[in-house]
């Protein structure tokens, strides 16, 4: 009897040791013989940006879907989608006319995604600054046939870089229909950024249902702070001319990779990226470093000999940066065939050292991977207390599915996010190696423990 206590005590014991004899090997692999870094070079030298519905996307597609293939993964396919089509057209001119002290200035300047252009002929009118929406609404009617100049910052004061863009974000992604809805011309916003620097900030607005569409464009917060000490001395009318426009939907994919499990193949654990990026730099932050991080996770099961109990599923999700159809659509399939993804991991926050994973899911799960963190502290990956998962796994949530998501040190991503310096150059080969390794070990104990 003694004999048999001693040897349940001793079960959790032994478990431990082979998970962590394993995570060694995985992340001892990763920083040896990865192959993450070699692959991001590839899509971001020889591919570039990739915007969803452009040539570029496609040849993404397509590279993927060979990666995987390449590395014996035992399913590759491609998942249909629409995917919207907006395309930037010839450069954006912004500048202040004629200023008294200054002259005529030119701001460094991007259209916002899905924006309208404003053609030729541009649009000339006054500015007028405002902080945020909330001013704009006690302006109200003031702001009919003025561009509007969004000039609120990322918070400083808060060191998760993430909870200040969310506090900013909201300029850019609804400020042009609420100054449209009071008559507003166009806008203008200080870019979304944590950074003082002459480099312009793109990203996604939304477009509200039966209110006028107008221009919208991001300026550096360099010139943000220009165009506000001038605006203080005198009244400013600047001239907007823009190009981009919508063009209809394009078939797209995602592009999707599986290890099928030995034990319980119809439990699921997808881990992923989006494919596609905006269409300035190359992607290699957003979402670059999380697509080859995913291929790259699953590839080390291959390459240690791991035979997975539940099927591992590499998903590169398309439209992420202005839609999220890929995300939605591949919810929809799984909901459609049955599929029960007991996980899903993303990594969607940026190259840069991993410090941990955020969860989002029941209370019990939540404390099952937080459970884990001792597996993880050799690696100097130790938060795993917040809340969250991902954009494109966040559709999965509805069907029970844990979501977690990556997350490394968020100080620096939001000098490249969006930007022309989104370069394949910003990323550290160890960085992006260690969350890949991150990575692998979380889909690595997911596999061997499950989910409650």
């Amino acid at each position: 009897m003694k004999k048999l206590v001693t040897l349940l005590l001793l079960i959790p014991c032994l478990s431990f040791a082979q998970h962590e004899e394993t995570i060694k090997k995985i992340y001892d692999e990763t920083l040896t013989n990865g192959h993450v870094y070699e692959n991001l070079r590839y899509l971001c030298k020889e591919i570039g940006h990739r915007l969803s519905g452009s040539p570029q996307a496609a040849a993404a597609v397509e590279y993927t879907r060979h990666l995987m293939k390449s590395y014996g993964f035992d399913t590759v396919y491609l998942q249909p989608v629409m995917v919207p089509h907006w395309v930037r057209g010839k450069k954006e001119i912004v500048r202040a006319v004629d200023t008294d002290k200054h002259g005529t200035i030119n701001f460094n300047a991007l259209a916002l995604g899905n924006s309208v252009g404003t053609g030729p002929d541009g649009v000339l009118a006054e500015v007028i600054e405002v902080s945020g929406i909330d001013e704009v609404n006690e302006l109200g009617k003031k702001v009919e046939g003025k561009i509007v100049f969004y000039n609120g910052e990322m918070d400083p004061t808060i060191i998760n870089t993430f909870g200040a863009y969310g506090g900013a974000v909201i300029q850019r992604s609804s400020g042009a229909s609420e100054a449209a809805k009071y008559g507003a011309k166009a806008i203008i916003i200080r870019s979304v950024t944590n950074r003082q620097d002459d480099i312009p900030h793109t990203g996604s607005l939304r477009y509200k249902a039966l209110i006028n569409q107008i221009p919208a464009v991001a300026i550096s917060t360099n010139d943000a702070d220009l165009l506000s000490q001038v605006l203080k001395e005198q009244k400013v009318n600047a001239y907007i001319e823009t190009h981009c426009q919508m063009l209809p939907d394009v078939l797209s994919y995602n592009v999707i990779g599986e290890l099928r499990g030995t034990e319980f193949p119809n439990e699921i654990i997808a881990v992923g990226g989006h494919l596609d990026s905006w269409d300035v730099g190359e992607g290699a932050h957003d979402d670059g470093s999380g697509c080859m991080q995913a291929i790259e996770a699953v590839r080390l099961f291959k390459a240690l000999g791991i035979k997975p109990k539940r099927t591992l599923r590499a998903v590169m999700w398309m439209n992420e940066e202005n839609g999220l159809r890929g995300g939605v659509e591949y919810a929809r399939v799984a909901k459609e065939k049955g599929e029960k993804h007991i996980a899903a991991l993303e990594s969607d926050s940026g190259g840069f050292q991993p410090l941990g994973f955020s969860t989002s899911g029941s209370e019990e799960q939540r404390e099952q991977v937080k459970a884990w963190r001792d597996y993880f502290l050799p690696y100097r990956v130790w938060d795993f207390d917040q809340n969250g998962g991902g954009a494109d796994i966040g559709p999965l949530r509805s069907q029970g599915t844990l979501l977690i998501g990556l997350r490394p040190s968020t100080q620096r991503y939001f000098i490249y996010h969006h930007t022309p310096a989104d370069v394949f150059e910003a990323v550290d080969q160890r960085e992006l190696e260690l969350g890949a390794a991150s990575m692998a070990a979380m889909m690595y104990l997911l596999d061997r423990e499950g989910i409650r």
